[in-house]
């Protein structure tokens, strides 16, 4: 199953465009695969102002954010993977999304066998 996310962040895009807002898209910088204007990296992290003036060929992909900016004058195309896409939000009202941090792939880990767990006692897994 495709994931939900690209389709959320198109969607809250559409949304604060239409409301005459800023997009702005926080992004975690240390993320593999990001193309990021280093200089404005915070914490690890960067606010991108992506509204249609400020932005030329945005595309918001099911894999990839990218678009071609200008940052201190010099420009540059900007790629961010959808993992490192933390929040879409609208500069002017902080409305918007934020997504959970994803993790990196890796195999799931081995559930415990029936016989791990004690006999007539409820419990309760974490589910991710």
């Amino acid at each position: 199953m495709s994931s939900l996310k690209p389709y959320l962040v198109r969607a809250i895009y559409e949304w604060i465009i239409d409301n005459d807002l800023t997009p702005y898209l926080l992004v975690d910088a240390t993320r593999p695969h990001c193309v990021l204007p280093t200089d404005f990296v915070d914490n690890g992290r960067i606010v991108l102002n992506i509204r249609p003036a400020a932005v030329q060929n945005l595309n918001l992909g099911n894999d990839e954010v990218s678009f071609n900016a200008r940052f201190a004058g010099v420009g540059m195309t900007v790629t961010a993977p959808l993992p490192a896409v933390l929040a879409i939000y609208a500069k002017e009202t902080g409305k918007g999304m934020f997504f959970e941090p994803e993790e990196d792939e890796t195999p799931p880990q081995p559930q415990p066998e029936a016989d791990d767990k004690k006999a007539g006692k409820p419990f309760l897994r974490v589910v991710k």
